[in-house]
């Protein structure tokens, strides 16, 4: 796609710009638009209510729904934008918005603030105010982590005519959901491959390489049939399974921290490929004292939070009791012991409680059974999937890339297009478009 440049230019006198259209006009934000602050507060979220609640950690529906007699809500209306009105501690949320373009209801919660666009296209200022690039600014070019309602009616736009702005936000919504879609298809790969992943890691383990090899009844539902020399036993005989260990409280006590003792969480763990290499926090004598050391070369298993992520431990480290570690027993390889509770990952879920998250224990885990071939099989087994492992997290790495790339392109073709430095006037989607569904436009 070839995109042309204006021919008429000035200058733009703000600093986020250098140029812009010769015949855009500098607007005053709060002459365009009504603005309307959100009141619906987190503790009123129920799941049964009738308002879908809109939050500012996402500026985006989160799903969750309000009861409309708990508290004063600010509802959104159809092209409504629902804009963030503080920046989160690490920064993730700068200047995002969302667009209301359905009929459903929505609750804006206090830090995020409605906009109706009366002297605009609202689509237009939508992709304009999700991506400014001086909205958390004030006049002197500082950062601010808070706006209000008259610091957003303050903000300084350069826009063109109403119908250049629907022309513009047509061409923006073609081609965002054009990029959308290829993204949507890199990360439906990415969760095929991720369930190619545990099919092929399932099979290795519980039927072995061999098609011709006999079989027998397991006895375990999970497991179903199994090689008829392998042997079925639960993980308690496979392994020496210890928890980790956290006793004082509160567990982010400072007076624990900051010394020459690795300590690995269930974070950790969740980031590993497969060895855990480094560690985020320490440990001083005083936290290691409240703590339980798990030597090197111990598989570990996230039984809170990430639940049934596994690792292995490349250095010695303490970890809290959401953390167990497995020393195999004798002819049990490391890496097949891995691979086999990877397998066996649902089993381990069902038998995990369910208050406010998922939580496995010992006993749940050490009851389970599963079966083993000999070591010499194992070793084998484990080869062949290190080297499948190893093509899955290549593919993973290249649509991952590939999302990577295509949200930049997405990103740079909208700052590009709001602020005049693509001429997409002369643009018309093409006949084979579907129009009503890749170039939506704002009524």
């Amino acid at each position: 796609m070839s995109l042309l440049a204006y021919q008429q230019m000035k200058p733009s006198g703000v600093e986020y710009s250098d140029e812009i259209p010769s015949d855009w006009s500098l607007k005053r934000l709060g002459d365009l638009v009504a603005f309307a602050q959100g009141k619906a507060h987190e503790p009123y979220i129920d799941d049964d209510g009738d308002y879908i609640c809109v939050n500012s950690r996402f500026v985006s529906t989160s799903g969750k729904t309000i009861k409309t007699c708990s508290v004063n809500l600010t509802p959104a209306s159809l092209n409504d934008i629902l804009m963030v009105m503080s920046d989160l501690p690490n920064g993730r949320a700068l200047a995002r918005a969302y667009y209301v373009d359905d009929h459903g209801k929505y609750a804006v919660n206090q830090r995020v603030c409605r906009i109706t666009a009366e002297k605009a296209h609202s689509r237009f200022l939508f992709y304009l105010l999700d991506r400014h690039p001086g909205l958390m600014q004030n006049d002197d070019g500082v950062h601010q982590t808070h706006l209000s309602n008259s610091d957003f009616q303050k903000l300084k736009l350069y826009l063109p005519s109403v119908s250049e702005q629907n022309q513009i936000a047509r061409f923006l919504d073609h081609e965002t959901a054009r990029i959308d879609a290829l993204i949507e298809e890199q990360q439906r790969l990415i969760e095929l491959l991720k369930e190619k992943r545990q099919s092929v890691i399932s099979h290795a383990v519980t039927k072995g390489l061999d098609p011709t090899v006999p079989m027998k009844d397991s006895g375990v539902e999970w497991l179903g049939e199994v090689p008829a020399h392998w042997i079925c036993k639960s993980y308690r005989y496979a392994s020496v399974i210890y928890r980790g260990k956290f006793s004082h409280r509160p567990r982010n006590d400072p007076s624990l921290y900051d010394g020459d003792f690795a300590f690995i969480q269930t974070g950790d763990i969740a980031r590993a490929d497969k060895y855990i290499q480094d560690y985020k926090q320490t440990l001083n004598e005083k936290g290691v004292a409240v703590s339980q050391k798990f030597p090197a070369e111990t598989l570990v298993m996230a039984i809170a939070a990430n639940v049934g992520d596994t690792a292995i431990l490349g250095f010695e480290a303490y970890a809290p009791d959401s953390v167990v570690g497995f020393k195999p027993e004798k002819n049990i390889e490391l890496e097949f012991l891995r691979f086999s509770l990877i397998a066996a990952l649902q089993e381990l879920k069902k038998t995990s409680t369910q208050s406010t998250q998922a939580n496995l224990n010992i006993d749940r885990i050490s009851g389970i059974q599963s079966v083993f071939p000999p070591a010499a099989e194992q070793i084998e087994i484990t080869v062949y999937l290190n080297g499948l492992m190893e093509q899955f997290s290549l593919l993973e790495q290249q649509a991952m890339a590939s999302i990577k790339l295509m949200n930049e392109r997405r990103s740079a073709l909208i700052s590009a297009a709001v602020t005049g430095k693509i001429d997409v006037r002369g643009w018309q989607p093409p006949t084979d478009a579907p129009s009503p569904e890749l170039a939506k436009e704002a009524v």
